[in-house]
């Protein structure tokens, strides 16, 4: 039987490294149109996939999207709400890369259309499946903890310079660009995912390095009912980064140093399909320490499933299954970016804005 076609829109970073690869070993799902102007994107799309077809734009899939079921949106941002709507109007399911939108007034035009529609709207909040976060969440379902107080997230590199033609660290916030909505994205959808929905949101957010106009150095501090708080840093400017995650209970500690290889895997040219993709590789150490003195263990960390997004996704269009991170996820996320603006603004602790 034949797949679900999928039009991948944007062949960039999104596109060619986390979006493409993942469809192309999903069963059910099948790459027929890559959407891009630029050409070279083309010309290394036509050689990773030449029996996609290739469209110059987002018009020309409108025009004729015979055979295509699902519209995945890897564009900047301030085109992922038009192009999703678009698609959703068409009768095609969407994934959406994240951030969802510019706003949650954006956020909100795009579940009104799913809900119009009926079509299926996911957002590539793929960082739920990294091999740190699994362990993570493993580790709170079993109580290894003793639940879960305070949560520390970071991703912090050393990028001094503004690179140029990047148009993350090009564009205004408002117009898409930054940490705040890039990597603050993925570290916000974990906290709200273990925590649930935060209460209050206080922000430092700087724009540091010369001829940026995003924001590039980031502190969001989140608490949630019943006390517990989560910490989230994403920086440029870190010569030494800190645990990708720290996180205690009442009993016990976990500590995860470095990062899930999977991204890195794919942009050294390995495959999503080859046996030892995920799997451990030695650049991360997971450490759990119990209160009472005891000595630390060392923990082994599971395989990151990336590819779990995409299996999802398929089997939400087919019917046989929840969409795997839904479209409130990603406005949820928005709220708590806006209310993360105006407490740098104004220096004081916000509440996120409750779905309407």
């Amino acid at each position: 039987m034949s797949g679900i076609g999928v039009a991948l829109l944007g062949y960039g970073l999104a596109g060619s490294v986390f979006h493409a690869p993942l469809i192309s070993v999903t069963p059910g799902l099948e790459l027929r149109a890559i959407v891009t102007g630029n050409p070279e994107r083309r010309a290394r799309a036509t050689a990773d996939f030449p029996d996609a077809r290739l469209l110059p734009d987002a018009g020309a899939l409108w025009e004729d999207h015979a055979g295509i079921g699902l519209a995945v949106v890897a564009t900047p941002n301030h085109l992922h709400a038009p192009q999703a709507i678009s698609a959703l109007e068409r009768g095609l399911a969407v994934v959406v890369d994240k951030p969802m939108a510019l706003s949650t007034a954006e956020a909100s035009s795009m579940l009104a259309a799913a809900a119009r529609t009926g079509g299926v709207l996911a957002i590539f909040h793929n960082r739920r499946w990294d091999s740190d976060f699994l362990l993570l969440r493993e580790m709170v379902s079993g109580d290894r903890l003793g639940g879960l107080l305070r949560v520390e997230a970071r991703f912090e590199r050393f990028v001094p310079e503004v690179r140029r033609g990047s148009w993350r660290e090009q564009s205004r916030p408002e117009a898409g660009g930054g940490l705040l909505l890039d990597l603050g994205s993925h570290l916000i959808d974990q906290a709200l995912l273990l925590l649930g929905p935060a209460e209050g949101v206080y922000a430092e957010i700087s724009s540091v390095r010369a001829g940026g106009a995003a924001d590039d150095d980031c502190f969001v501090a989140l608490s949630f009912p019943g006390g517990a708080h989560a910490h989230l840093w994403m920086t440029n400017l870190a010569p030494s980064a800190g645990p990708r995650w720290r996180a205690w209970g009442r009993r016990a500690a976990l500590e995860v140093w470095g990062l899930d290889p999977q991204e890195t895997y794919v942009r050294a040219g390995g495959h999503p399909g080859d046996p030892q993709f995920g799997e451990p590789d030695g650049s991360q150490r997971a450490v759990l320490t119990a209160g009472d003195g005891g000595a630390a263990e060392e923990v082994r960390l599971p395989a990151g499933r990336s590819g779990d997004f995409y299996a999802g996704v398929a089997a939400a269009i087919r019917g046989e299954g929840p969409v795997p991170v839904p479209g409130q996820a990603g406005w949820d996320v928005l709220a708590v970016v806006e209310a993360a603006r105006l407490s740098a603004t104004t220096g004081r602790v916000v509440r996120p804005a409750a779905p309407g």
